[in-house]
């Protein structure tokens, strides 16, 4: 019987900035800190985060939290890497890695542009009790609290959607628009997302689109991908699922 390989599951956003008020690295750090103090709560091996290096001992040198925020060491580590870059900075990297391998696993982290091109951010694992429903949904929700992304997709590392040049829907996908059943009959959830406007009055600002809700999303099922590509062209259709160029 052919083995299974781990499911390995990838969280992607790209999110605008204000270019006229641009986010300095300790904003960058103290939302990577936020996202941590979530995913802590779900997983064990989630609570410890190490600044990614070159080698494995390299990375242990440097944590990236502790109980009140980002370390003075990272935060000085970070800098002096941006110090040495040319003097037009467009742009800053971080990499974060929870100091465990194979099923244990994962990385966050992000590219942040000074541009009008998109920045992004990313969160991946393999860690089979974190890959449920209800958690991979919250830690959807917890990124569009944080970025207020273009769009958040949930996917196994090797999904492949149908369009190559637009977020594919994979497990779940977040857009700041309101969906509906009826636009979207594929889809086994469809979670709205509110936000207060004028007045503290709440409004629906986006839609979470679910492919698959009792059981993690597999690229390894044919149902699963049958569901999620389906929904794409859905989208495509109506014109409701944006080119990664048009972000």
């Amino acid at each position: 019987m052919k083995k299974t390989p781990p499911l390995s599951i990838m969280f992607r956003a790209h999110y605008k900035i204000d270019l006229e008020h641009p986010p300095t690295l300790d904003d960058d750090l103290r939302h990577f800190f936020e996202l941590r103090q979530y995913l802590r709560q779900l997983s064990p091996q989630l609570t410890e985060w190490f600044l990614g290096g070159d080698s494995k001992d390299e990375a242990f040198l440097y944590s990236a939290f502790d109980e009140n925020g980002p370390t003075t060491a990272i935060t000085a580590v970070l800098r002096e890497k941006q110090r040495k870059k040319k003097s037009n900075f467009i742009s800053r990297s971080v990499g974060l890695w929870n100091g465990e391998e194979g099923i244990e696993g994962a990385t966050m982290g992000g590219v942040y542009r000074q541009v009008k091109e998109p920045s992004l951010v990313h969160f991946e694992t393999e860690i089979v009790d974190f890959l449920t429903h209800p958690k991979v949904l919250g830690t959807v929700k917890k990124f569009i609290e944080i970025w207020n992304p273009l769009f958040v997709s949930v996917e196994p590392t090797f999904y492949d959607p149908v369009f190559k040049d637009r977020p594919g829907v994979g497990w779940m996908l977040y857009l700041p628009r309101v969906l509906t059943v009826q636009q979207i009959p594929e889809a086994r959830a469809l979670v709205p997302i509110v936000s207060k406007g004028e007045k503290g009055k709440e409004k629906q600002v986006g839609t979470i689109i679910v492919s698959v809700t009792d059981e993690p999303f597999s690229d390894q099922n044919s149902e699963h991908i049958k569901v999620a590509n389906a929904i794409e062209v859905r989208l495509v259709d109506q014109g409701l699922l944006p080119r990664f160029v048009d972000l």
